[in-house]
């Protein structure tokens, strides 16, 4: 049993946290580069907002939208 913890221990320690210690590495020489994964994930969060936004403008503009107050039954 005991075999079997250090077995998932050298499976994370020594292969799956190898991208992690590059990117530890990596920020000691670009800080911007040790960060692209970020930038690329803020990027797609700020594409996706202005996309949802430009969606919300069209059903805005057509009147598809129920702006009355009481636009559910159980209010």
């Amino acid at each position: 049993m005991k075999d079997l913890f250090y077995a998932i221990q050298d499976l994370f320690v020594n292969f799956l946290f190898k991208p992690m210690d590059a990117l530890k590495a990596l920020e000691l020489e670009n800080w911007f580069a040790a960060n692209t994964i970020s930038w690329i994930f803020l990027i797609i969060g700020f594409v996706a907002m202005v996309y949802w936004m430009k969606q919300l403008k069209i059903f805005n503009d057509n009147n598809e939208e129920d702006k009355s107050i009481s636009s559910h039954s159980f209010l």
